[in-house]
């Protein structure tokens, strides 16, 4: 068995969170105790409350979420993150400074993921009451070789579930 760093991104609304609690749960009832969920709203109030939506924050708020998830993987936890990462020289950093990592592009189109936006994040964003916000005034680079992409728009939760557990049970991550 593997420890890995399984990473959930794409924008806001796309279902990284969703789909994150659901392979956890997963993941749980299939007798695996040492995992650990990093999502960024909790991160945000407990690690990062300093860091808004600049790059230079964004930047930090990767490095900072990279550190606990290499710390976690050392100690024989596995990590499901979700974190939008928008560009792809992050993405790198977090792959070249993690153990067995997995990048899960949970895509869904723009207005898809403004839909189910509970925040109201999308809105503020176009009002300019947030600046720099991924998908509206920041660019987010489409991962070109992603492990994984679950189209969250095109099926329902238990089949993005069952496409995660499928690559990690085809590349020996669990056991079939």
């Amino acid at each position: 068995m593997k420890w890995y760093v399984l990473r959930f991104t794409w924008l806001s609304g796309a279902g990284k969170t969703t789909l994150s609690d659901a392979v956890f749960d997963h993941l749980q009832k299939s007798w695996i105790q040492n995992i650990q969920q990093l999502d960024w709203d909790l991160v945000r109030e407990h690690l990062t409350k300093d860091l808004w939506f600049s790059k230079q924050d964004r930047e930090e708020n990767i490095k900072r979420i990279t550190f606990v998830a290499w710390l976690l993987t050392k100690h024989w936890v596995w990590v499901l993150a979700t974190f939008i990462s928008p560009y792809v020289n992050l993405r790198k950093y977090v792959r070249d400074n993690t153990t067995n990592f997995i990048e899960v592009f949970v895509n869904a189109p723009l207005n898809i993921c403004e839909d189910r936006d509970v925040k109201g994040l999308y809105a503020k964003a176009r009002k300019w009451e947030i600046e720099n916000f991924t998908g509206i005034s920041d660019p987010y680079e489409t991962p070109e070789n992603p492990e994984i992409e679950v189209r969250t728009d095109l099926c329902s939760i238990q089949e993005w579930v069952n496409q995660v557990i499928a690559y990690l049970q085809e590349h020996n991550y669990i056991a079939k």
